[in-house]
């Protein structure tokens, strides 16, 4: 179970309550400080007080007073008309993940929202049920509106859900589900679609699933230093006392640590004055990967913890720009740089350990090169995968469009930068299976040693099986990505990088 206070969520919490059926729920002290902020909210509007979003309407329409009797119109009628969005719908695992930091957001007593309604969305995250949203349509500011309205839609018994893999209109499936709809009290629909919460289930997962990313990059590096004959001369842990980055030098330890009893690493570490830099800077390369994911994980560990809708409920209820995403965006654009570059890296030693005049090796690694093309096409592969993120890692943040009448003229673009960066990650994993496919068939041709590369070996071999003669690749390249996914290679070879 899952207990949100609104301080104390963890990304562990996020993925698990994410990727399964963890059942989350507030704990007694986040509900007194709930009460606490929905009572401030009530007294004031029994004062007449204007309230933005309360008793006023949204965006440049601020200065249009809402009467009493006209309240809960007002919020339902804000759900439906920012229920508006484009593409094709989010996976069950983003929603669950939008559902866990939004109520958590929530939970911290600065909305002016009742338990209930809280309540009423981990109702529908611990029975997962899955909102129909949209993936595009959001500018990152003001917080996502159009994805979370599409999330409200279905706590309010509208909208569309995801079921059995179609969207279906939410009514009959809440009904059979036993689910209540709820009605919206002024400050709770500006409360639930004005927040980070779309940008940061994105960059939380895609954080996420680098991590374990570098990590399979790291294994798929030493094989390939393995398969070339590397030298171990760029790993010596002096060079990282000179240039102290610890990052750089914690890569330069795991990669020491699975060559260790690999002849081909030792003969070259004998011969070899220097290898290219696909191959001697790797600890350099990837620690700069690990020195952006530890900027990231920072702000996406603030952001779990954060009250990011407007106006939040302190001494008064204050207007401010908690919603705005641009820690994230900017967050999220700098680990797309930085995943790119690793799939960059990655593509340029399958390169090599394919072009005979660069790796001493077999023409494609081919058993009869000319009358077959080895693994020449998988490459190719991996160059379109690489091609594509350098043009999906143009900063999304760098751009802002205004919005509402000029009310809202500076925007993060954030929904854009953490979508395509979940994009890119996918990419990168495809290459570092390309990566592990190309040095797997070099070490059945030419032999393995040492235990962690013996591992690797072993673990794809039970994978993909022997690879003889030309076959489809494509079906083996997805094996390896699954197998990265499970986690399988890391409970047997260390990559001690935290």
């Amino acid at each position: 179970m899952i207990i949100l206070t609104g301080n104390d969520l963890t990304l562990g919490q996020v993925i698990k309550g994410a990727d399964g059926n963890e059942k989350v729920v507030i704990s007694m002290g986040a509900s007194e400080r709930i009460k606490s902020s929905r009572m401030k909210v009530e007294s004031m509007m029994n004062s007449g007080k204007p309230i933005y979003g309360v008793n006023t309407g949204f965006g440049d329409l601020l200065n249009e007073n809402i009467e009493m009797d006209q309240i809960r119109e007002l919020q339902k009628n804000l759900v439906r008309s920012h229920s508006s969005g484009y593409g094709k719908p989010l996976d069950r695992r983003t929603v669950r993940a939008m559902m866990i930091v939004r109520a958590n957001a929530l939970s911290k007593g600065y909305s002016g929202v009742r338990v209930d309604l809280i309540e009423a969305l981990l109702n529908l995250l611990n029975l997962d049920l899955i909102p129909h949203i949209p993936e595009k349509g959001s500018v990152g500011s003001s917080g996502d509106l159009s994805p979370l309205a599409h999330l409200a839609m279905v706590l309010i018994g509208e909208g569309s859900v995801i079921e059995k893999g179609k969207v279906v209109d939410s009514k009959d499936v809440l009904s059979k589900r036993g689910f209540n709809p709820i009605i919206l009290e002024p400050k709770e629909g500006i409360s639930l679609i004005n927040g980070t919460s779309y940008m940061l289930a994105n960059l939380a997962l895609a954080y996420n699933d680098s991590e374990n990313l570098l990590k399979h990059a790291i294994i798929a590096a030493a094989m390939s230093m393995h398969l070339m004959s590397a030298t171990e001369k760029a790993l010596d842990c002096h060079l990282f006392q000179a240039r102290p980055h610890s990052e750089h030098a914690r890569v330069a330890d795991a990669l020491r640590t699975i060559l260790q009893g690999s002849q081909r690493v030792m003969s070259g570490t004998e011969k070899k004055v220097q290898d290219a830099y696909s191959l001697r800077c790797i600890p350099t390369v990837l620690g700069s990967v690990l020195q952006t994911m530890n900027f990231v994980k920072k702000i996406v560990e603030t952001e779990l913890n954060s009250a990011t809708d407007n106006p939040l409920v302190l001494d008064d209820i204050v207007s401010g720009c908690n919603f705005h995403g641009e820690p994230l965006a900017l967050s999220a654009d700098y680990l797309s740089i930085a995943m790119t570059e690793l799939g960059n890296i990655s593509e340029r030693r399958i390169f090599r350990m394919l072009d005979k005049s660069l790796s001493g090796l077999s023409p494609f690694l081919a058993d009869r090169p000319g009358v077959e093309s080895g693994l020449m096409i998988p490459q190719y592969v991996a160059a379109a995968l690489c091609n594509e993120n350098k043009v999906l890692s143009y900063p999304a943040s760098a751009d802002t469009i205004p919005t509402s009448a000029n009310q809202e003229d500076h925007n993060s673009m954030g929904g854009t930068a953490t979508r395509k960066l979940r994009e890119i990650v996918e990419n990168v994993k495809g290459i570092i299976a390309i990566e592990m496919l190309v040095a797997y068939r070099g070490m059945l041709m030419y032999g393995v040693s040492g235990q962690f590369i013996s591992e690797a070996y072993s673990i794809i071999n039970e994978t993909v099986g022997d690879i003889k003669s030309d076959s489809e690749t494509t079906t083996l390249i997805e094996k390896i990505s699954k197998l990265i996914d499970s986690k399988r290679m890391l409970q047997s070879i260390p990559v001690n990088i935290d």
